[in-house]
C-alpha cells in the first residue's frame, strides 16, 4: 500500500533531487573519463567472477554514462567458467516494471529495447531466475555506507534482489564519487552488499554478511562525502 506519509513525501523528494543532481553529474564527464572509468570496472568485475566462479550470476548492459560501458556483458561471459549461465534482464512493461531473465551467449543476442535499453532475445526464464544466481550485478545512482541503493525511481531491482537468495553477493557499480555516508530510503528499497568504483574497485558495505572468498573490506575514504540536498 502507498504511503501517503509527510515523511515519506520528503523521502521521496529528497531521492528525486538527488537523481537529477547525479545524472548531471554523469552527463558532465568527457567522453575519455567515461571510457577509462569503464574500463576500470570491467576490469574489477572481470577479477570477481574469476575469484568467485559463480555458476549462475546477473547483469545487465549499461547505457549513457552508466558505469561499465556498453561492453561489460561480453567481459562478464568471458570470464566465466565454460559451464556457467550470465543472465540480463528483461524489463516487463506489462508487470509493473519488473525484470524477466534471459541468457546472454553472446553479443549477437542483444536487441533494442524500450526506454534506450538492450535486451537479450532469447527464451525469458521468470522473474524468479534471479533467486539461484551467486553473484547480482545491478545499476545504482549512488549507494551508502549500509549498502542503500538509489535507482533511477522505478522499482526494478528493487524487486529483482527482493528474489536474491541469502548468500548471494549483489554489487553496484559505480562512478568515483557516488558511494556517501548516507541516503534517504524508503521500506521497499533493498540494499547491495558491496560496490565497484573505477578508482576503489571492489568494497564491501555494510548490508550483511558475504558468503564469498577473501573480498577485501576498504577503509572509508573521499569518496564518502555525501552530496548535498540543498
Amino acid at each position: 500500500m502507498p504511503d501517503f506519509s509527510d515523511e515519506a513525501e520528503v523521502t521521496h523528494e529528497a531521492k528525486r533531487r538527488l537523481r537529477v543532481e547525479l545524472l548531471a553529474r554523469r552527463r558532465a564527464l568527457p567522453a575519455a573519463r567515461r571510457a577509462e572509468a569503464a574500463a576500470s570496472v570491467r576490469a574489477a568485475l572481470v577479477d570477481l567472477v574469476r575469484r568467485l566462479r559463480p555458476a549462475r550470476m546477473t547483469a545487465y548492459v549499461p547505457v549513457g554514462s552508466e558505469p561499465g560501458g556498453p561492453e561489460l556483458p561480453e567481459a562478464l561471459r568471458a570470464a566465466l567458467p565454460p559451464d556457467a549461465e550470465l543472465l540480463l534482464p528483461v524489463l516487463r512493461e506489462d508487470l509493473d516494471l519488473d525484470l524477466d531473465w534471459a541468457a546472454y551467449p553472446g553479443p549477437g543476442c542483444l536487441v533494442a529495447a524500450g526506454r534506450g535499453l538492450r535486451e537479450p532475445a532469447g527464451p525469458r526464464l521468470g522473474c524468479s531466475a534471479v533467486a539461484d544466481a551467486q553473484l547480482v550485478v545491478v545499476p545504482a545512482l549512488a549507494v551508502d555506507r549500509g549498502g542503500r541503493r538509489l535507482g533511477r525511481g522505478g522499482g526494478s531491482y528493487d524487486r529483482a534482489l527482493a528474489r536474491v537468495g541469502g548468500t548471494a553477493l549483489t554489487v553496484a557499480l559505480l562512478h568515483d564519487g557516488e558511494l556517501l555516508k548516507h541516503l534517504p530510503a524508503e521500506p521497499h528499497d533493498r540494499p547491495v552488499r558491496a560496490v565497484v568504483a573505477p578508482a576503489t574497485g571492489l568494497r564491501t558495505l555494510a548490508a550483511g554478511p558475504v558468503s564469498a572468498p577473501a573480498l577485501p573490506l576498504d577503509e572509508p575514504g573521499s569518496d564518502d562525502a555525501p552530496l548535498a540536498l540543498e
